[in-house]
Order: structure tokens, then C-alpha cells, then sequence
């Protein structure tokens, strides 16, 4: 399985799909998703930090800064 730098909290984020695991049969569960914000910027964040962004106006990159 793959895994990449949540942009929020910087912690490693397991992402699932493709082939990454074909050969280990490796079950870990994804960890994060890829959002597509507001302002067109595409950001990696795992689900802690998905839960801590602002729920009463659309999301912006500024947001995902704030995180940290």
C-alpha cells in the first residue's frame, strides 16, 4: 500500500488502490483522501484533519494551513 504526507498535520497517510500491495495481500485500511477545495487546490488529508475543517462555509487552502 501506498502512503503519502497528510498536507493538514504532516503525518504519513496510508492510500489505498492500485496495485501497490498485489504481491503482500496487504489489508490496511486507507487513511486519508484527496479533496478538491473551493479554490480548485486538490490537498491530502487524512480523515483527523478532515474532521477539523470549518463545516459552515466552503473549505479553502487557507483552511488546510490552519491545521497545522
Amino acid at each position: 500500500m501506498a502512503s503519502d504526507t497528510c498536507d493538514g498535520c504532516d503525518d504519513s497517510v496510508s492510500i489505498g488502490g492500485g496495485i501497490a500491495n498485489i504481491w503482500t495481500q496487504e489489508s490496511r485500511p486507507t487513511e486519508g483522501i484527496i479533496l478538491e477545495l473551493a479554490d480548485g487546490t486538490e490537498h491530502l488529508l487524512c480523515y483527523d484533519c478532515i474532521d477539523r475543517l470549518p463545516d459552515d462555509r466552503e473549505v479553502r487552502a487557507a483552511d488546510v494551513r490552519d491545521l497545522a
